[in-house]
């Protein structure tokens, strides 16, 4: 029977710490990058109002592009032609900086 190389590795090294272990969860299962971008989230959540930000949620933040799924076509085409640039402008005014640079607006299924 073959022994288990990371189990016996890590018992050679000790407890590990609760930071550590949360750490480590949080960059494992992605909810690390969540967190991380649950201001942006909240910053364009707040430039839109509540209203809006229901029916335009954002549900990715990567590289600068914030990705939003808005929940009807009329909507889409009114964020992505008209009103979205402004929404972007007031959601970096919130955060102090030019963290979003571009959003991407895709039509919820």
């Amino acid at each position: 029977m073959q022994k288990d190389s990371t189990v016996s590795g890590d018992r050679s090294r000790g407890p590990t710490g609760l930071g550590q272990a949360l750490g480590a969860f949080l960059r494992d299962t992605g909810i690390g990058a969540q967190l991380r971008h649950a201001r942006v989230f909240k910053a364009w959540a707040d430039a839109l109002g509540p209203r809006l930000a229901s029916r335009a949620e954002a549900v990715r933040f990567q590289f600068g592009e914030l990705t939003v799924e808005v929940q009807s076509a009329p909507l889409f085409h009114e964020l992505q032609n008209f009103t979205g640039e402004s929404f972007r402008r007031a959601a970096n005014q919130r955060l102090g900086d030019e963290v979003v640079q571009t959003v991407l607006f895709r039509q919820k299924r």
